[in-house]
């Protein structure tokens, strides 16, 4: 059995992807795929996502050469979520000096 993300339980079909480091277990962010990023990402081992933003494939690394090797893709109990762990080429976070794209704490309390 190789399961697929249920993409048609969103109307924009887009299925969230929690991307990780496989060494540290950082988690380096929250992305999107569609069946077509999802199929590219499953053949070719490097990350292709989609960009809400500029509504588009999104192949990480292809202009800063930051790529993310994916070492694992696995699904969430219900089908509608991903988890990549990546052996990233640089930092994932496009803000400078930021490896991952969560470094803004929140208080709690």
């Amino acid at each position: 059995m190789n399961p697929e993300p249920n993409f048609a339980k969103y109307p924009d079909r887009l299925v969230p992807v929690i991307i990780q480091d496989s060494n540290t277990l950082q988690v380096l962010t929250l992305a999107y795929t569609n069946e077509e990023a999802f199929v590219i990402t499953k053949h070719t081992g490097g990350v292709c996502l989609w960009s809400r933003s500029r509504n588009e494939l999104w192949i990480k690394g292809a202009t800063s050469g930051h790529t993310q090797k994916v070492v694992s893709m696995t699904l969430d109990c219900d089908s509608d979520a991903l988890l990549y762990l990546v052996q990233p080429a640089g930092p994932a976070c496009h803000v400078p000096g930021q490896n991952s794209c969560f470094f803004n704490e929140v208080k709690v309390g």
